[in-house]
């Protein structure tokens, strides 16, 4: 049984100046609040029961200074115990966005693709023209897809599907549930994943 009624909306102010993230189900009641730390040399995202903050339930956090490699870890907040990890694959994503993600013991379960690479070439064209570049968020809008498995190109197991929705002064992204019949284990992980994947990608379209 799923933790979330899906799809699951992710909306935020493109001008904030750290992102705060609200996660809203199917029917619109708030179950998650994203909120990333500024000023820290080190990505570090909070997540919490609700935009009140009344209680901080995870933590997603990178291995080193702001780097492109850069692995980012998943922790429970309260004990800090690992769940597992979502890294950026290297040369790869300035082709098309391509991230692994780990279990807790570090073993690679899951890589999510961009679905067409064109849009995010689109994308960073369109987005170096004056006054119309402004637009490039109603134009191009990524998506993603979470799959099962260790090799990049087999595209048989899609898990979760993450996209973005036309927007101008606020971005709003939406994860739906391809596979109903996923693990909350495997479904909780991916779900982290697919969080930290919009932190880094949030700038596009």
């Amino acid at each position: 049984m799923p933790f979330f009624r899906y799809p699951l909306s992710m909306n935020f102010k493109l001008v904030a100046l750290a992102p705060r993230v609200i996660i809203r189900d199917a029917n619109g009641v708030e179950q998650l609040f994203l909120s990333q730390r500024v000023l820290k040399l080190k990505e570090d995202v909070r997540i919490y029961n609700n935009s009140q903050k009344e209680r901080e339930v995870f933590k997603l956090r990178a291995d080193r200074i702001i780097d492109f490699s850069a692995t980012y870890h998943f922790l429970e907040a309260d004990t800090e115990r690992k769940l597992g990890s979502v890294k950026r694959k290297g040369m790869r994503s300035l082709w098309r966005a391509t991230y692994y993600s780990d279990d807790a013991n570090g073993q690679q379960t899951h890589h999510i693709k961009e679905d067409n690479a064109w849009t995010k070439v689109g994308d960073a064209l369109f987005s170096e023209i004056p006054v119309v570049g402004m637009f490039s968020g109603y134009v191009f809008n990524p998506s993603y897809t979470t799959y099962r498995g260790t090799d990049r190109n087999d595209e048989s197991q899609p898990i979760m599907r993450l996209h973005k929705t036309p927007s101008f002064f606020e971005s709003t992204y939406v994860i739906d549930l391809v596979n109903p019949n996923v693990p909350e284990d495997e479904e909780l992980r991916v779900l982290l994943a697919l969080f930290m994947v919009v932190q880094l990608e949030r700038r596009r379209g």
